[in-house]
């Protein structure tokens, strides 16, 4: 058995993105002398995040109600909303006054969350939160009386085989009164929680969507800052749900970003090659016409909404932000949600260490987070993925809308709550009957192929390491995915990292090139089989996103 050198505090915080940071900054706010720390894995605070992002300020405003006067990267109001269903050569605009009053975005700012979470950390470390990015988490540490205790970070050197290379560092235990876990979308230790604990039982299956997003620096006679645009419809059509995001942030920049709802059945769709076709569109193209892509990354984003929300509360811990899955989906925002679960967790854990307790299950955090604010944005639209995943766009639109004005105005919905059904993996279907779809080639000036892009997520991984993407069954691509489904890992990762390599003319061999992961976890959670499993690689390892 490993031996490991620890280390104790009151909480250890999973993650430094907004949740995770909004809780280290509360619990110093509430208790200056609980010791706190947050554990980050990419190489430095922001270097993995990746948001759109339209802040609604709500969070921000709970937390930190004098963050305007803080000096906050946050500085670009929304002062033009537009809505667009497209056509292959066209678009029609959705009255804003159609909409209900929480598809509203004024009022909320055009950010960076990259550089949002960078100033929170300078923040935290001003309050004594010791906050140590690099320090990948790769195991939960549990007690006698199976509660998490804790989690081990910072193991470094094994070799490809997973043996023990000559520099190997075991890395250590950091132990806490609580683990609050804010790892993202589908983090590795919350899907361990989820399990051991069985917190998904009374809630319904929670969905994904795949987010692909690049900044472009553009003309600055186009340049509207403060503007924000979102399409539904062409390129994806029947093929898929979706919609795309363009706002235009300062510097001339604007964010482009791209989201296919990851429950699609055609095993031939190719999300990122969705993602550089819509950038041809009239709409898009005349915007980014002599402009230059600057960055580039993916990342999965939640979707189940209200009904998919598992317990989040557990022996020892809680799961924060979009570990619990809080994105509002037709807002296409979850960082007010992600900073209030942090608020709530902090304050629930120092009420809970006051007393005298620790590793005991906060059910207050969990019933609260269902029943107060986030819970009552999210209930609000619990309905609007379910009708579009059974009625597609169209329908789903005007339903939708209804019912997201009945439960603004009434306070109910005439749907109830639907559920949604499928997993996505479960909801691939085999390739018989599909065609594959021929997508454009990339002319690289408006779009670009996979690896070229995947360049400009400065994604870089050690390659001595073990691979951090496991295969239950090594065989499975090969004997059955591939036959059976067209081996679609080759298609839905936005990074490149799965390949099926030609021997003697025929694919016999499964190559994973772990080193283009840009961590969004899509293979996770869209493999039929369910045989992939993302980790964690070694801490400062994959994307170095500068301003995502």
């Amino acid at each position: 058995m490993t031996e490991r050198e620890s280390m104790e505090y009151d909480v250890v915080i999973v993650g430094a993105g907004p949740a995770g940071l909004s809780a280290a900054i509360r619990l110093k706010q509430l208790d200056a002398d609980l010791n706190v720390v947050v554990l980050e894995k990419g190489s430095e605070v922001g270097a993995h995040i990746l948001s759109g992002a339209v802040l609604d300020p709500s969070g921000l405003d709970a937390l930190l109600p004098d963050w305007r006067d803080m000096g906050a990267p946050i500085t670009v109001p929304v002062v033009e909303d537009n809505f667009y269903m497209l056509g292959a050569g066209g678009k029609i605009r959705v009255p804003n006054f159609a909409m209900p009053p929480l598809m509203n975005n004024h009022g909320c700012f055009i950010v960076s969350m990259g550089n949002v979470c960078r100033w929170m950390a300078e923040l935290a470390e001003g309050l004594g939160v010791e906050i140590f990015p690099g320090m990948a988490c790769s195991e939960l540490v549990f007690g006698p009386d199976g509660a998490v205790t804790g989690v081990v970070a910072g193991e470094f050197g094994r070799n490809p085989d997973g043996t023990e290379g000559p520099g190997y560092e075991p890395g250590m235990e950091l132990l806490g009164k609580y683990v609050f876990l804010s790892e993202g979308v589908r983090g590795s230790l919350s899907k361990q929680v989820i399990a051991k604990y069985n917190l998904d039982a009374d809630s319904d299956v929670q969905k994904y969507g795949l987010g692909m997003k690049e900044i472009w620096e553009i003309d600055p006679a186009k340049h509207k800052p403060g503007t924000v645009t979102h399409t539904m419809g062409w390129p994806l059509g029947s093929n898929a749900g979706g919609g795309s995001f363009i706002y235009h942030i300062d510097n001339n920049q604007v964010y482009v970003g791209f989201v296919v709802h990851l429950n699609y059945e055609n095993p031939y769709l190719y999300p990122y090659m969705e993602f550089q076709q819509f950038k041809h569109h009239p709409v898009v193209a005349d915007l980014l016409k002599g402009g230059k892509r600057v960055a580039y990354g993916a990342r999965a984003i939640s979707e189940g909404g209200y009904q998919s929300i598992p317990q989040t509360a557990f022996p020892g811990g809680v799961l924060l932000g979009c570990s619990a899955g809080l994105v509002n989906v037709p807002r296409i925002k979850g960082n007010h949600n992600a900073m209030l679960s942090g608020k709530l967790a902090a304050e629930q854990a120092f009420a809970a260490i006051g007393a005298g307790r620790s590793g005991d299950t906060l059910d207050g955090y969990d019933s609260e987070l269902k029943s107060g604010p986030i819970g009552q944005d999210l209930k609000k639209v619990r309905n609007v993925k379910p009708l579009w995943s059974k009625f597609g766009l169209l329908t789903s639109l005007g339903l939708g809308g209804l019912d997201m004005w009945t439960n603004t105005l009434l306070g109910m919905s005439f749907f109830g709550t639907l559920k949604h059904g499928k997993s996505d993996a479960e909801a691939t279907r085999k390739h018989f009957g599909y065609a594959p779809i021929d997508y454009p080639k990339p002319d690289g000036v408006l779009s670009f192929d996979r690896l070229t892009n995947v360049s400009f997520s400065m994604t870089n991984h050690e390659e001595s390491q073990p691979a951090h993407l496991k295969l239950a069954d090594p065989a499975i691509p090969v004997d059955y995915n591939l036959p059976d489904y067209a081996g679609p890992s080759a298609r839905y990762c936005p990074a490149g990292v799965y390949e099926f390599i030609k021997e003697e003319g025929k694919p016999t061999r499964f190559q994973i090139n772990f080193q283009n992961c840009v961590h969004c976890k899509t293979c996770d959670i869209k493999d039929p089989a369910q045989n992939i499993t993302w980790t964690v690689p070694q801490g400062g390892d994959g994307p170095n996103y500068p301003n995502m």
